[in-house]
């Protein structure tokens, strides 16, 4: 598995736990990075490297520090759908993805949105990856290209 996939997998186990629990992202963090629930689809243990355990702290960070303009980014975009009602899975997906597209420009946009399908694809349900899919590329034709060719 590439680095930056398995570190995006690593940010959205970090990420439902926070959601799911309520505990701050510090402890929450450095639960993950101490437990047993890092693995791959490869091998069950899984030494991290610093690159890779970087990039997911850098998604789980920036997603909270920016959770409330992501949110309402997501909210006005998911018709018909509030927040606090779609799958922990599905909404996390959804922020790592809208982080990436704003504060990761480093990153393409297609990339985001790829990786989040196969996220989706993976953890969550059987309408995750479309339901995903259909949100990010509302997002992206309406706000990221333009965003970018600012740039």
């Amino acid at each position: 598995m590439r680095k930056r996939s398995f570190a995006r997998e690593c940010a959205l186990k970090i990420l439902y736990q926070k959601d799911a629990t309520v505990r701050s992202v510090e402890a929450t963090v450095e639960e993950f990075w101490n437990s047993d629930l890092i693995s791959d689809d490869e091998d069950d243990s899984v030494e991290v490297d610093k690159e890779t355990k970087e990039f997911a702290v850098r998604l789980v960070y920036g997603v909270s520090l920016e959770l409330n303009s992501i949110d309402a980014k997501i909210s006005s975009y998911a018709t018909n759908w509030q927040l606090k009602r779609m799958a922990i899975i599905d909404r996390n997906i959804l922020r790592m993805s809208c982080f990436e597209f704003f504060y990761c420009l480093d990153i393409p946009p297609k990339v985001s949105i790829n990786e989040a399908v196969e996220l989706a694809k993976k953890y969550g349900d059987l309408e995750s990856s479309k339901f995903v899919n259909g949100i990010l590329d509302k997002i992206h034709k309406t706000e990221v290209i333009a965003l970018r060719q600012k740039l």
